[in-house]
């Protein structure tokens, strides 16, 4: 019998308002007791892994990460990075080089085991992007300390919006990367769309013959940080994540939304979707995690409003209803209900510079 159980995990890889360290500190527990297997903390909001990644994290703030990187590994948890060293393609000189590799340093002290290297949401269009990509991604394979090596491409599914985007894609993108990549090193994938409700067989088939190598997928549910979806949460259980993609991906990553302990109820899903296969049922896997998470009366109040704040969201919600929500939700003592009504009152504003949702 086939082992259905993928490598999976989080990637805190979102804009906008990012969890706190003690946030982050508690979700190891989650993780482990329910089948994930890492996280990777690459928030878009952390610049010292993005615009301002050739400067170090203020002390601080190092050592809250180091403690963090410690705490998952001692619950058996892969800790990764994310890295997006913004747009450096476009000068890749002996500076830039020199740079990288004092960044790659300072992570590997840290003893991280994933280390992903992330162009997405940067311009691509230019004619060398696969080849200064892949030499990117070969210089850092050749320093890194880290067991596992991610690249996200600048374009990391075919949907045409990221060519909108981010401009015109170059001619053999996908095939190029494929070929000039080291072959250890994974490569994210989105799907279909950047945000995609399936992951059809015929789809993922395609992917793996573009790009010579199974596809790492980046799943963009439930993330929630874009100008849109930001108007929404997302904590129906997964759907369209069939137990077959085990065997058509390296792993299986998911961008999970602002709110953390939301994003647990859908989170709690995923596993369940591998390990029972056909016999999976999402409304099912629903209820038994917000009873498991919530408790018996929060998880059938959230049960009542899971449409309105799936499906209609806070343009549809008018002031009467809102009030009454907030009043509802402010009955409860717990981190859900108080996520929920943080929502209602606007809190969770996108950030600008999130343009694919």
């Amino acid at each position: 019998m086939q082992n259905t159980t993928p490598y999976l995990g989080i990637i805190e890889g979102f804009f906008g308002r990012t969890w706190s360290m003690q946030e982050r500190h508690d979700y190891a527990g989650f993780l482990q007791a329910n089948g994930y297997h890492f996280y990777i903390y690459a928030p878009k909001g952390d610049a010292y892994l993005r615009r301002s990644w050739r400067q170090d994290w203020p002390t601080e703030m190092a050592d809250q990460l180091q403690a963090l990187v410690n705490h998952y590994q001692s619950l058996g948890l892969d800790f990764g990075m994310g890295l997006s060293p913004f747009e450096i393609y476009k000068n890749y000189d002996s500076f830039a080089q020199k740079q990288l590799q004092d960044k790659v340093e300072s992570l590997n002290r840290m003893g991280i085991d994933i280390l992903c290297v992330l162009f997405d949401d940067m311009q691509g269009n230019q004619p060398d992007l696969a080849q200064t990509q892949a030499a990117i991604l070969k210089d850092v394979l050749a320093q890194t300390s880290a067991k596992k090596v991610i690249m996200c491409p600048t374009y990391y599914s075919f949907d045409p919006k990221l060519e909108t985007l981010f401009g015109t894609m170059p001619d053999n993108y996908f095939q190029d990367l494929g070929r000039e990549l080291p072959e250890q090193v994974d490569i994210f994938w989105t799907g279909p769309k950047i945000c995609s409700t399936a992951y059809p067989e015929a789809h993922m088939e395609k992917v793996i013959q573009v790009l010579g190598r199974k596809p790492f997928l980046w799943d963009n549910y439930p993330v929630n940080d874009g100008a849109d979806i930001s108007r929404f949460l997302f904590t129906k259980a997964f759907t369209n994540r069939p137990d077959s993609l085990a065997q058509l991906t390296t792993g299986h990553s998911v961008n999970p939304m602002n709110q953390p302990w939301l994003s647990r109820i859908p989170l709690y899903s995923l596993p369940l979707s591998y390990s029972r296969g056909r016999h999976y049922d999402p409304e099912k896997a629903l209820l038994e995690g917000l009873t498991m998470l919530c408790g018996e009366n929060l998880a059938q109040q959230i049960l009542k409003d899971v449409e309105c704040f799936q499906n209609e969201g806070l343009d549809n919600i008018d002031t009467t209803q809102s009030k009454q929500l907030i009043q509802q939700y402010s009955q409860y003592d717990s981190p859900y209900a108080k996520e929920i009504i943080a929502w209602l009152k606007g809190e969770y504003a996108f950030d600008k510079e999130c343009l694919t949702g």
